[in-house]
């Protein structure tokens, strides 16, 4: 059984399921998908997402505005505090830094992800984190206001082990998306067979980044086996191990003990 730990599924391309949400979900039942985490990237987008999965008890939400979004709504801390004080909302973000697609004075960006950190630590939540072209500073961010205290994933990792490390010590899991099925991915492969057995997850980030062999197309949360296949491959195991392994870490993140695991299953 796979958790896909991160994935959009407000934003899917629902027509293969004859745009029936309820029929996607069925289908990633039927694929082995045991929980699927929904990220939030704005404000206005949340309620509708929302509502969306709320009848779903194996999908859970996170709330935040993307590092990219500078058209809508800002976030108030009180307002992520009060958005996410909902059973279904179990991280803060996604949040962090990203230079490739945002230039010139960043401090709004650099002020959202400080206000994204001080929730986390307050609902004691872990963190949903988004750079990219930005990573050390991302570091300093996430060092000089205490995430470690909360912790989270360094999700859709793209850099490379001494990176890697840095985040571990920060109190960080490293998710791996479909970019470490791409041939010229060696770098994230290296982290992908040097992470320590607890420390990893595995995601899609659907509908963007589909794995090889769907490069290119549209990415479903189904799809996150093709990334347990790769990562069995680097590791030198099995797929089942693999996808044992990461569900087990989404736990220890996640939940804290065995009876709050319960609420991940469908």
């Amino acid at each position: 059984m796979f958790i896909d730990s991160h994935c959009h599924l407000d934003r899917i391309d629902l027509a293969p399921y004859a745009n029936d949400f309820n029929a996607f979900v069925d289908a990633a039942r039927a694929a082995q998908i045991r929980h699927m985490l929904c990220i939030a990237i704005d404000m206005e987008a949340y309620p509708a997402m929302l509502a969306q999965v709320t009848p779903y008890p194996d999908i859970s939400l996170s709330v935040g505005v993307h590092p990219n979004v500078n058209d809508g709504r800002e976030p108030t801390l009180d307002e992520l505090l009060q958005l996410a004080d909902n059973d279904k909302v179990i991280a803060i973000g996604e949040t962090g830094l990203d230079y490739f697609r945002s230039s010139g004075d960043l401090e709004w960006q650099f002020q959202r992800f400080r206000t994204h950190i001080a929730a986390a630590k307050i609902l004691k939540k872990p963190l949903i984190i988004h750079t990219r072209e930005a990573g050390h500073d991302s570091l300093d961010v996430l060092r000089a206001e205490g995430a470690n205290q909360v912790g989270g994933i360094i999700h859709c990792f793209t850099e490379d082990w001494a990176y890697a490390e840095k985040a571990l010590e920060l109190n960080f899991y490293i998710s791996f998306s479909g970019i470490v099925t791409f041939k010229n991915a060696e770098a994230i492969k290296d982290v992908a067979r040097r992470i320590p057995a607890d420390r990893f997850l595995i995601e899609t980030d659907s509908p963007y980044l589909a794995p090889v062999p769907y490069r290119g197309k549209p990415n479903y949360p189904t799809y996150v086996r093709y990334v347990a296949e790769h990562l069995a491959e680097l590791r030198g195991t099995s797929v089942a191990a693999i996808a044992e392994q990461s569900s087990n870490n989404f736990y220890q993140l996640f939940a804290g003990s065995s009876a709050d695991r319960q609420r991940f299953s469908a």
